[in-house]
C-alpha cells in the first residue's frame, strides 16, 4: 500500500526532469501529458497530469493497494461512513485498468483507492481522456 499524489503540471518534461532528481529514480511510465512514479522509498506513488490551464495544482489524492481484499475493506468502511461516492470497476484511465472507489473530503479534495489489474493495457482515446484531471 502507498499514498498517491496526483499534481497538475504545466510541462511534463520538465516536471519529470525536476521529479526524477528529487528522488534520485526514473518513471514508472511516461505518456503524452502524463507520467508516474512508483517508489519504494519513500512508498509514494506521484502522478503527473500535463495541465497547465488547471486552477489548482493539486489533482486528487489516493491510496494504491496491492490486493482486491484491501478494495473490498475500503469499500465496506466509506460506505458505512456515508462517504463512498463512486465506484469504478475494471476501469481504464490513466494507462493502467483499475478497480477504484472514490470519496470527496469536506472541501471537495477527491480521493481514490485503487489497485491496478493491468499495468499495461491497449487503451483508445476516449480511456485515455480521463487523465486529464
Amino acid at each position: 500500500m502507498r499514498v498517491q499524489l496526483a499534481l497538475n503540471v504545466n510541462n511534463i518534461e520538465q516536471a519529470v526532469t525536476y521529479y526524477s532528481k528529487l528522488f534520485g529514480a526514473e518513471p514508472h511510465k511516461v505518456r503524452d501529458g502524463y507520467a508516474n512514479f512508483a517508489l519504494d522509498t519513500p512508498p509514494l506513488k506521484l502522478v503527473l497530469f500535463e495541465n497547465p490551464d488547471a486552477e489548482q495544482r493539486l489533482n486528487h489524492l489516493g491510496i494504491e493497494v496491492d490486493r482486491p481484499e484491501q478494495i473490498a475493506t475500503a469499500k465496506t468502511r466509506l460506505t458505512e461512513g456515508g462517504i463512498l461516492e463512486e465506484v469504478q470497476n475494471n476501469e481504464t484511465c490513466c494507462h493502467a485498468t483499475q478497480d477504484k472507489l472514490w470519496s470527496q473530503e469536506p472541501q471537495g479534495l477527491p480521493w481514490e483507492w485503487y489497485q491496478i489489474t493491468d499495468d499495461a493495457p491497449e487503451i483508445s482515446e476516449l480511456a485515455a481522456s480521463c487523465c486529464s484531471g
